[in-house]
């Protein structure tokens, strides 16, 4: 079932006279359950794009769709109640509250969307079970290893029950030996089900995805699905031989 559709997406930023592309007419779609990885150099694209499905962001010219919904043309504050609803969001830099524990730092999301204390507590409790930390509820970021904090930002993320968990260079901060273990988290949580898209500069993070796309000035490059353990990739965009998931819209 198809989760994300962008079509003939476009992003242009004007700086002083000059119009920056950022994002060149690229379409794709992502089904529900995928685990993709989106890389590319620095002025890739990668980024903007990460914003525009992120609901960071709209696009100049085209069209996405999340879920059913059609995210173009939405204002601040509808884009802002998407993003709570339906995007799990993991950063690099963990963004947990130095002052409060891990159990509150789970429960923001949940406050914002006017859920009750009582409910806020069992469901962020369950969140932060799933990820290995029901023995660490109660101590502040300062008092969490890297790879614990991230394990935390991991549970936020998850705490509503998103229909995406969107991760931003997810391990560059940790140490290899950590960063290892959020990805093993990452895998467990795609065998579960979630949608995943990581964005990353590390060929070894991509590898993870069963899917990688890849951009240059803007473009789709190239898009790699692993198939029965091996990798399949045409440029430009999947052919729909080895994909039959794409829509007649991206067919040639």
């Amino acid at each position: 079932m198809r989760l994300i559709l962008l079509q003939n997406i476009s992003r242009r930023y004007q700086m002083g006279a000059e119009t920056v592309h950022a994002l060149r007419d690229v379409s794709l779609e992502i089904q529900r359950g995928e685990y993709v990885a989106i890389m590319g150099p620095s002025g890739s694209g990668k980024s903007t794009l990460m914003n525009l499905i992120g609901c960071l962001d709209t696009p100049s010219a085209g069209h996405y769709g999340l879920n059913g919904v059609s995210i173009s043309d939405m204002d601040d504050n509808q884009l802002a109640e998407i993003r709570n609803r339906e995007i799990g969001f993991v950063f690099q830099t963990f963004n947990l509250l130095a002052r409060s524990n891990a159990l509150h730092n789970v429960e923001l999301p949940l406050i914002y969307a006017g859920i009750p204390a009582e409910e806020r507590r069992h469901l962020a409790l369950e969140a932060l079970a799933q990820v290995g930390l029901t023995d660490r509820i109660h101590h502040k970021p300062n008092e969490l290893s890297g790879g614990q904090r991230q394990r935390v930002a991991v549970a936020r993320a998850l705490v509503n029950k998103p229909s995406l968990l969107l991760a931003d260079e997810p391990t560059g901060n940790l140490d290899s030996r950590t960063g290892a273990e959020i990805m093993a988290l990452f895998d467990d949580l795609s065998r579960k089900g979630n949608t995943i898209i990581v964005v990353t500069h590390e060929e070894d993070i991509a590898k993870h995805a069963r899917r990688i796309i890849r951009l240059r000035d803007g473009l789709i490059a190239s898009d790699e699905q692993k198939v029965e353990g091996q990798e399949s990739s045409v440029e430009g965009k999947t052919s729909p031989a080895l994909d039959p998931r794409l829509s007649t819209l991206d067919r040639p």
